[in-house]
Formats: structure tokens, C-alpha cells, sequence
């Protein structure tokens, strides 16, 4: 069943009329056309895909299920006209929206211009895209390829002249040219004493010894792959490598707990107890991981806190981490497929401590 009849399935539960997405990522799911502008409405009858002149060349080669319409400035044209203009004419007196995507401001504005008072409807459209099909999975799989064989040629370059920032500027640079449309986040790679910072920003520090955080993600096809590797640059002390192995079987014991109807606070639970029985439970203060897809962080969570229960064929990633400050962090990232009796790994790096 498509994302389009599934929404109107739902707005006929909810006795709404219509739904307009304005979320680019949202119109990219619901009608297969990503834009900085634009206006995705559904009713029970017509979708409608509105955009500018920038974007109305690309939406009408690309847009397959949806009527693309072009709102013109020229003619003091806007969004919300357009909009107001196909619920008169459909006699719609019920509109939904998303209402973890669109800032109060926006909501304000949609609700002065409008004669029908928007709806909150709540994670309508990313519920949705919690189950990937074999088609988005296998377009997640190759991001995660081009990724990784980004990731092993970089590799090489690490040396004691190179600063963080530019072992990104080369880590990205590969995404590219091996087929990435670009980056699904931008990279953390921090090293020695900054390796304790979970999301350290790359800086002019020179790589230096100890551990090297490297988190990253290439975008293919609009899917996000999403992985983390800490090697080590020199020789390891006996610390270093207990926490490393600490980290590694946290997140094994994850990924043992997930499958089609666990509690993801259980995931996180299998997980977490590892570390805390080693003794660095208070150097664990992320959760064991979170959904993945055409957003590198969506639906579901898995957290200690969580309320969600995995579906079979979401996705999630799975990184745990112990982070000592001052002294070195480590993180190990794989992307876990949620089937019903367990999950695939996605992600084909070895984790065995590399060292350098």
C-alpha cells in the first residue's frame, strides 16, 4: 500500500478533509521530490505537489503521483492562496498538519491565512516511514557501501600532519567521489583526549595519539547511512583496550535484544547493563541508538527512556559508547534491519580495534 492512500486512510480516522505537508523531507516520502520550497496537499480525491519556478522543471519530470502545480511570485502568488483555493473549491472544512515539523510561527501564519483552523495531527507522515521496503533497504545498503569504502581509503592518509578537520574535508570528499550525493551529516572525527566529546566538532587540532572517533554517513538516493569506528593511533594501554572491548560487547548484547516487538528500552537495557557492570555506567550517556532512513535521526529511538517497540523492517543503529572526559571515548556504530526473528547488519566494517 502507498504512503498516499495510507495518509488518506488515516485523515478518514481522523474526519480531516485534507493534509498539507510543508516538511521537505515529508514531501520527499509522500511524493519522491525534495525541495527548499514547497507545499504538498492531500485530500480524499487529488494530491497536489505546489512549488516555484526554481524547483517546477524537476518536480514535473520527477513527481509521478501528484499534480505539480507552479505558485508564481510574478502574479503575487503564494502557498497559502493556493491551498485556501483547493479546499473552497472542494467545499473541505478539516485540515491537517504536521505538528512536529511546522514552528508556531508557521502554524500562526497557515491559521490567519486559511478559513479552516489547522489540525494537529501527529506523527502521521514519519510513522509511516518507520518500515523501509526491500526497495529502500537495498538503496540504504549501497549509501552504506559507498560509505564504508570511503571510510577504508581514508584510512591511509591519517598521519601526524593531519588535522581533524581536514581528514573530514578527505573523508567527505571520497562520499563524492564514489557516487555519494552527499553527506547524510556531517563527520565527527576528534582524537586523542577529545575523543571523549560523543559529538565533538572536527577542529585544527593535529590527529594525535590515542583513540580517533571517526562518525559518519554518506546520502545516496536520499538515504542516509550512518556509522562510527574508534581506532587507535599508536599503541593501546590496558584501559583503553578493556573499555574497547566493554563497548563492543554492549553493543553486541544490543543487537542480540532486537527484533520485530522488543521494547526498544529493553535494546538500550542489554546493552546498557554490559557497561554498567564493567563500571563505566556513568560514562554512558546516549542511548544505544535511533531510527535511520531519509533523515539520519527518525523514528524509532532507542533509549533507556524510550517508549517505542521496534517494527519489523525499521531500522536503527546500534552505539553504545564510553566516554571518560579528558582522558579518550569510544564509540562502535553498526545499522541494524529489524526482521521478526531478529536483525540484519547492514554494516560490513570489522570491528576489531584498528590500530595505527
Amino acid at each position: 500500500m502507498d504512503s498516499i492512500k495510507k495518509i488518506r486512510q488515516e485523515l478518514k480516522k481522523q474526519k480531516l478533509g485534507a493534509l498539507m505537508i510543508t516538511d521537505p523531507v515529508s514531501r520527499l516520502f509522500t511524493a519522491g521530490f525534495i525541495s527548499s520550497a514547497g507545499v504538498v496537499l492531500i485530500t480524499q480525491q487529488e494530491t497536489w505537489y505546489f512549488t516555484d519556478s526554481r524547483y517546477i522543471e524537476a518536480a514535473k519530470s520527477t513527481v509521478k503521483n501528484a499534480r505539480v502545480q507552479l505558485v508564481t511570485s510574478a502574479e503575487n502568488e503564494t502557498y497559502y492562496d493556493r491551498v485556501k483555493a483547493i479546499l473552497g473549491e472542494n467545499s473541505i472544512t478539516s485540515i491537517g498538519f504536521e505538528d512536529e515539523k511546522m514552528t508556531f510561527a508557521e502554524y500562526q501564519k497557515w491559521s490567519e491565512k486559511l478559513e479552516v483552523e489547522p489540525t494537529p495531527v501527529k506523527n502521521l507522515v514519519s510513522d509511516l516511514r518507520i518500515v523501509k521496503t526491500a526497495a529502500d533497504l537495498n538503496k540504504m545498503k549501497k549509501a552504506q557501501r559507498v560509505a564504508e569504502k570511503s571510510f577504508e581509503e581514508t584510512l591511509p592518509l591519517i598521519n601526524a600532519g593531519i588535522t581533524e578537520k581536514q581528514l573530514a574535508a578527505e573523508l567527505v570528499y571520497r562520499f563524492m567521489k564514489n557516487g555519494a550525493d552527499d553527506k547524510a551529516f556531517d563527520p565527527i572525527i576528534v582524537s586523542g583526549p577529545r575523543s571523549s566529546m560523543p559529538h565533538g566538532v572536527p577542529g585544527d587540532d593535529k590527529i594525535c595519539d590515542g583513540f580517533l572517533t571517526i562518525d559518519f554517513g554518506a546520502k545516496l538516493d536520499s538515504w542516509c547511512s550512518d556509522t562510527t569506528r574508534t581506532v587507535c593511533i599508536g599503541k593501546p594501554d590496558d584501559e583503553m583496550i578493556k573499555v574497547y572491548g566493554v563497548v563492543l560487547e554492549a553493543q553486541e548484547a544490543g543487537i542480540k535484544a532486537a527484533h520485530a516487538g522488543a521494547k526498544c528500552s529493553d535494546v538500550d537495557s542489554a546493552a546498557r547493563a554490559v557497561i554498567s557492570d564493567a563500571g563505566y555506567g556513568p560514562y554512558f550517556g546516549h542511548g544505544f541508538g535511533h531510527g535511520l532512513g531519509l533523515e539520519v535521526h527518525e523514528a524509532p529511538t532507542a533509549s533507556k527512556t524510550s517508549e517505542d517497540v521496534l517494527s519489523e523492517g525499521s531500522v536503527i543503529s546500534a552505539e553504545p559508547g564510553v566516554y571518560l572526559p579528558g582522558r579518550f571515548g569510544v564509540r562502535i556504530e553498526d545499522v541494524l534491519y529489524i526482521t521478526g526473528d531478529g536483525c540484519e547488519n547492514i554494516t560490513n566494517l570489522t570491528k576489531k580495534l584498528i590500530v595505527l
